[in-house]
């Protein structure tokens, strides 16, 4: 047996790259150190469906065995798509997304660089105006060579880390007194997480001034 950092690397090689989260970890690597180290079970990931479940018993010379879909089910690829007639420059789906495949800015629409999505959907949930949905990838991307398959598992295993190394890095910044706290939520890298009356007002301070926008018609002021 290849010793535990050789084998988490193996592991993780053969994990989707999706970091949906929906084995309950952050993403493939940390689910590949949990069954390393025989913390979690080879049949948590929807998106690997079968393939990756027996791939890994081989690897670790246990029985194959169904996917336990208490995790989920699998579901066809898709990517993220923001409606940006709709979007109200929030940065919760920027901070959610685990391998920044979304750009945009506070108070400023938001946009989904489509090569980059994983279609993990993390990004759902935490838009407060609903204008992020799924869009089904085509079939000829779907069925993708094995080394195209590879080459976007890397990219989107390098983008996992980098971020992760980003935020590391920008945690280690002190946070500056003279920024106000609506600037602490909405500035920099690492969302300041407020507390859930402020996000509350946040949300719906932005939603008044997405409405006030729409109701003004188009040239005046």
């Amino acid at each position: 047996m290849a010793d535990k950092s050789t084998l988490i690397k193996q592991i993780d090689a053969i994990l989707p790259q999706i970091h949906c989260g929906q084995c309950g970890y952050d993403g493939c690597q940390p689910y590949a150190v949990a069954i390393a180290n025989g913390q979690a079970n080879i049949n948590q990931c929807p998106p690997g469906e079968n393939a990756v479940i027996e791939q890994l018993a081989r690897l670790l010379n246990l029985a194959s065995k169904p996917l336990d879909t208490t995790y989920g089910y699998p579901k066809p690829r898709a990517v993220a798509v923001i409606d940006e007639t709709q979007c109200i420059g929030c940065t919760f789906c920027l901070r959610a997304c685990p391998v920044d495949a979304i750009v945009g800015a506070a108070k400023l629409m938001h946009t989904v660089i489509t090569q980059e999505c994983t279609g993990c959907e993390r990004c759902l949930a935490p838009c407060p105006v609903d204008c992020i949905h799924m869009q089904a990838v085509p079939e000829l991307v779907v069925n993708e060579s094995e080394g195209q398959k590879t080459a976007y598992m890397q990219q989107a295993r390098e983008r996992y880390h980098f971020r992760k190394q980003r935020l590391a890095k920008n945690q280690q910044k002190k946070p500056n007194p003279e920024i106000n706290q609506s600037q602490q939520i909405f500035s920099g890298d690492i969302f300041q997480q407020p507390n859930r009356h402020t996000k509350q007002a946040t949300i719906e301070a932005a939603m008044a001034r997405a409405h006030a926008n729409l109701a003004t018609p188009t040239g005046k002021p």
